[in-house]
């Protein structure tokens, strides 16, 4: 349950991210990089866990490596635009 309730404050935190730099086109993007950074850190931590999750360990560091690669997405796009 714990482990649900942290991918769903990631994908929040991610879409809200998304969603605030999809108006706006900054050269410069902390608040994004951050996210990233945040991720990673997630991501490093799942990857540390123990394995014996029935197979939800593997699968939260695959959504959480899709929402960096999405959040980077998203900074290049504001970048372009």
């Amino acid at each position: 349950m714990k482990l649900r309730s942290m991918l769903s404050a990631l994908f929040l935190a991610v879409l809200l991210a998304t969603g605030f730099t999809a108006g706006r086109a900054h050269a410069a993007q902390p608040r994004m990089a951050a996210v990233v950074e945040h991720l990673r850190s997630a991501r490093r931590e799942l990857e540390t866990a123990l394995a014996d999750k029935g197979g939800h360990r593997e699968r939260a560091i695959r959504i959480v490596g899709e929402a960096i690669r999405e959040t980077e997405a998203g900074m290049e796009f504001a970048r372009e635009h």
